[in-house]
Formats: C-alpha cells, structure tokens, sequence
C-alpha cells in the first residue's frame, strides 16, 4: 500500500515528525557512560504517553522478527545495527549507540534513527561509520524530488556509502510511512536510477542509510530481533521521515538546533 496525503494533512505529519526528533534528541542528551537499555526504553514510554501519541513497536509483529518486539524503541549497540531489542545492558565509554523510534500521533507516522558515540571516547572508524551514513541521507534527501524515482534516490544513498568504503545490504532499507510504519516503496539503499515507482507530492518516505564496517551480511540474536554484523565489527544507521512536496524533500523529524 502507497498513501499520498492531501496537502491539509501534512500539518499532522509534521507534528508526528516533531515529536519523533524531540523525543530521540532528549534521549541522546540523556544516554551516558552508566546508562541502562532498559532506562532508555522507560524514558521513550513516557514521553509517548505524555504527548498522547502511541508507539509502532509494542505490538509489532512482522515475519522478520520474533514478535511482537514488546518495547518501544530500538536499542542497537556497536555490532547491532538494526532492530535493537532493549535489554539489561549498561553503556560503556565509546560505545556507538543508534536509537531507532517510530511513533504514531493523530493518525500519522513518523520514523528517525540516530547513531552517535557514547562519552568521551571517538573510534575514529565510529565516527567514519557514523559521518558516512548521514552524508548518504543527505544524498538522498536531495535526490527526492516530485518526479523523481525511488532508484534515483537508492542509487544517491548508494554511491555515497560505496565511495566511502562500504558495501551495501539491501535486505533492509527505507521505506513508504502514513498511517502505518512500514509501507510501500521500499527503498533499497542502492539502486539503478530512473527505475522505480515515481514520486510524487504528499508521499512520505522513511530514508535510512545503514553501513557495517567491514561486511554486508547480517546475523540474527537469540531474541529473534537484534540483527547484528556477522563479524561483529561496528555499524551506523541515521534515518529520518521527508514528505515529498512540490519543492522537493521536507525533512520531518529534523532535531531543533
């Protein structure tokens, strides 16, 4: 299912896209050397609760996961790169910590991952991860455009993460969001450009470049959940939620400065 909001609701959207930044620029400020997963999750189920919206991931149940996942955001450390499931761990000095949240208010989905470093420490191959993921969603940003297809903005994600030395999965990508979190298109983050569904205003579109140092195969936790890098070297993920408009690409869950 594709849905294309009418420009009267993009209002909503925004506000779902504030929401989601607000929350995961809060919870960043917050994680630090001594914070636990578990803290991390209760803290996200508050501020939820208090804006009134309804998280994504407590009842989600999808045929890759062993569901339903039962908490409310995704907590993905060093090796773990996507679908993080909360769990008693503390966070160490220079861990790379990514926080990946969906949330629902007033009938409108938004979706944003961050990665960044936990204390004092700076791996330079983390920060790398970390620089190369975020360049890769800027390319894809600005490659979605009223007119544009989705691999013209796989195949801007792509090169920016092949240029710096990665190689990419395709198992996993961005993908269409509306009422629900997962819908189509899917957006591979490679892709051959002008193949693919043709965007248009009022599609809104999940991006989420997502890189593993030096492999692109995934293995499965125990918990069904955690996908994690097969040679346990570090990963990165940044995401945010665009509305397609007339203009080009209106970034939803930017953080505010």
């Amino acid at each position: 299912m594709i849905e294309i909001l009418e420009p009267t609701e993009l209002p909503r959207a925004r506000a779902a896209g504030a929401l989601v930044a607000g929350i995961l620029q809060t919870l960043r400020s917050r994680c630090a050397v001594g914070t636990n997963l578990l803290d991390v999750d209760r803290w996200t189920q508050a501020m939820i609760a208090e804006a009134g919206a309804t998280s994504c991931y407590v009842d989600y149940a999808p045929s890759f996961g062993r569901g339903p996942f039962g908490h409310h955001i995704c907590t993905s450390v060093n090796d773990a790169v996507l679908h993080g499931l909360p769990h008693d761990r503390t966070l160490a000095d220079g861990d790379l910590l990514t926080l990946d949240l969906a949330v629902s208010l007033d009938g409108v989905v938004a979706d944003s991952a961050v990665s960044f470093l936990v204390g004092d420490s700076r791996p330079p191959e983390s920060v790398a991860l970390i620089s190369a993921t975020q360049r890769a969603l800027g390319a894809g940003i600005a490659a979605a455009r009223p007119g544009a297809r989705i691999g013209d903005v796989s195949h801007a994600i792509g090169t920016v993460l092949g240029e710096a030395g990665y190689r990419v999965n395709t198992e996993f990508g961005g993908h269409g969001v509306g009422s629900t979190m997962h819908q189509d298109p899917h957006v591979p983050n490679s892709g051959r450009p002008g193949r693919g569904y043709r965007l248009r205003p009022g599609l809104l579109l999940a991006l989420e470049p997502w890189v593993m140092a030096d492999t692109d195969e995934l293995v499965t936790d125990p918990d069904g959940w955690t996908l994690r890098s097969s040679t346990g070297c570090r990963t990165a993920h940044s995401e945010h939620t665009i509305a397609v408009t007339d203009d080009g690409a209106e970034v939803l869950t930017l953080p505010e400065p």
